[in-house]
């Protein structure tokens, strides 16, 4: 039985509505590959030097223990170049908006490879607890991934003299869940602004910052959406000059299949 529709809610304006709530997720995909292709190029630069200055140590120092340690170095940064194209090009080809057995912790990894030389810039330590146990959850990696970039970027944010950053994957206390936690030991949150941060354009913030990201009001609103149609559930808690914390629940895998 379909919900019934106010009088200014007629059939054409919701297919409308629907439409441009589409559109707009097509173009915040856009946007986040942007922005990654823009991460990726600064890490480039970082790995095409490593492989530069090794290569010419290789070339002027002709003992076996300098030309080993080069060959060494220039594969490290060689692998970690792949990587980064392989999580650029997974983006940009996936643009399926299926649900699948997704892997979170690959998801977490992979978004740290693009934000490293970000976070050491930033003076951002991050740490991990990643539970060796934890099940697929029932995602779309590519949607799931833009909502952790934001994440990030906005804890990054909110350390301007730098910090810590948790990430943390478990599976839920709650049974058929897995938990996915970013909390930071930033400035923190009013207390008064916490029930509208997942508000459409509203933002705590002044405007984009020295990297030209964050203040459109858009990210965390967009985050709740993608949420939203996974059936998870986003929630946040912050103390002001201790840090803030957001925390994700999505349903395992094999919980929705056996619904199935």
């Amino acid at each position: 039985m379909s919900p019934q529709l106010s009088d200014s809610q007629t059939p054409d304006a919701q297919a409308e509505i629907q439409y441009l709530r589409a559109e707009l997720r097509k173009m915040q995909s856009l946007a986040t590959l942007g922005e990654l292709m823009g991460t990726a190029t600064h890490e480039f630069n970082n790995v095409l030097m490593t492989v530069l200055n090794y290569a010419k140590l290789g070339i002027r120092n002709r003992d076996d223990a300098t030309r080993d340690k080069a060959l060494s170095k220039i594969l490290q940064a060689t692998e970690r170049a792949a990587k980064i194209t392989g999580t650029i090009l997974a983006q940009a080809r996936n643009r399926s908006e299926s649900f699948e057995p997704t892997d979170l912790k690959s998801i977490i990894e992979d978004s740290l490879v693009l934000l490293e030389r970000e976070m050491r810039k930033y003076r951002i330590h991050v740490e991990t607890e990643l539970g060796a146990e934890v099940p697929a959850a029932m995602a779309n990696g590519n949607q799931i991934q833009r909502v952790l970039l934001n994440l990030l970027i906005n804890a990054r944010q909110a350390m301007s003299e730098g910090g810590t950053i948790l990430i943390k994957l478990t599976r839920s206390a709650d049974e058929g869940w897995v938990e996915l936690t970013v909390r930071d030991s930033g400035s923190g949150i009013p207390k008064d602004q916490l029930p509208q941060i997942f508000d459409s354009f509203y933002t705590t913030k002044s405007g984009p910052d020295e990297s030209g990201k964050g203040g459109t009001g858009l990210g965390l609103a967009a985050c709740k959406e993608v949420i939203d149609s996974h059936k998870g559930r986003i929630r946040v808690e912050s103390t002001l000059g201790r840090g803030t914390a957001f925390i994700i629940r999505l349903p395992i895998a094999d919980q929705q299949q056996a619904a199935a």
